[in-house]
This record gives structure tokens, sequence and C-alpha cells, in this order.
């Protein structure tokens, strides 16, 4: 099965993650199929925190893929965040 995951960077205590798809099987951190965006929690103000490619996480939603429930919650809070800065 194909999933929507995060792959874990940076350095001790400053943690940056990579939003890719993945066959299930592989490790976290290893072989992904195609890097969709990248989420920062620890984003200081005016920092850019997390971006996505839209068109490209809708493509593999379409073929089958399963975004993990972390990455669920992740593109709710930004679609809801991006909804009231529009407002």
């Amino acid at each position: 099965m194909v999933v929507i995951r995060l792959s874990r960077g940076g350095a001790k205590h400053r943690p940056f993650y990579n939003i890719v798809v993945a066959d299930k099987r592989v490790r976290r951190d290893g072989r992904f199929i195609e890097r969709l965006g990248f989420y920062n929690p620890v984003a200081k103000e005016g920092e850019e925190g997390l971006r996505i490619a839209q068109d490209r996480l809708t493509y593999w939603l379409e073929k089958g893929a399963q975004a993990s429930d972390t990455v669920a919650r992740i593109l709710k809070k930004g679609s809801a965040t991006k909804t009231a800065v529009a407002a």
C-alpha cells in the first residue's frame, strides 16, 4: 500500500519533516516515491511552517494513497489556517 507520511530531518531538538509518498513497508526515513512538501513544527513568526503541492496531493489521493493520521491532521489544520487568512 502507498501512504503519505512524514519523513524526519533536521537537527536534535529542531525537527523538520518532509511530507512524502512512500510504500508502507519502507522505513520512515528510507526510500520514497515523491516529496510533496514540508512541515516545520518549530517555525518562527514569519517563517513558512507548511508547504504542500496540492495538485500532487490530490493526484496521489485519487490513486488510492492513504494519508497517515498525523499528515491528515496537519493538512486539516493547514487548510483551516489558509481559510482564516483568506477571510
